[in-house]
C-alpha cells in the first residue's frame, strides 16, 4: 500500500470510529433519558399517597411538599408526556391546599381528580 493509500485508510478508519462514537453517544443519551423517565415515574408514583385523615395543617403541608417535588421531577425529565402528567399531579396538590379538607365531599372529589391524574401519569410512564 502506498503512503497516500495508508493515509486514506487511516482517515477512513478514523471517520468510522468517530461515527461509531456518535452512535454510542446517542445511545447513551437515549439510555440516560429513559433512566431519568423511569426514576421520575417511580418517585412520582410513590408520592401519590396523601392521607386526608390527618390534621388539616399537616395534610396541606404534605400536599405542598408533594407539589414542589413533582414540579422538580417535571423539570428533570425530558419526555413531554411525563412532564405534563407530573405537572398535572402537582396542580392537583395545589388545588387540595386551597380546599376545605375537613369536608369529606371535598376530599372525595379531590381523590377522584387525583386518581385521574395518577392514571395519566401511569399511561405516560408506561
Amino acid at each position: 500500500m502506498t503512503r497516500g493509500g495508508t493515509t486514506a485508510a487511516l482517515l477512513a478508519a478514523a471517520a468510522l470510529l468517530l461515527s461509531g462514537c456518535d452512535q454510542v453517544s446517542g445511545a447513551v443519551d437515549q439510555g440516560s433519558r429513559t433512566a431519568d423517565k423511569v426514576a421520575a415515574c417511580t418517585e412520582a408514583l410513590g408520592l401519590a399517597d396523601l392521607n386526608p385523615l390527618v390534621d388539616p395543617a399537616k395534610f396541606k403541608a404534605r400536599a405542598e411538599d408533594k407539589e414542589k417535588r413533582l414540579r422538580e421531577l417535571a423539570g428533570d425529565v425530558q419526555d413531554q408526556d411525563v412532564k405534563n402528567a407530573l405537572l398535572g399531579m402537582a396542580d392537583s396538590y395545589v388545588q387540595v391546599q386551597k380546599e376545605r379538607i375537613e369536608d369529606a365531599g371535598v376530599v372525595a372529589q379531590w381523590v377522584q381528580r387525583n386518581v385521574r391524574k395518577l392514571d395519566a401519569l401511569r399511561a405516560a410512564c408506561g
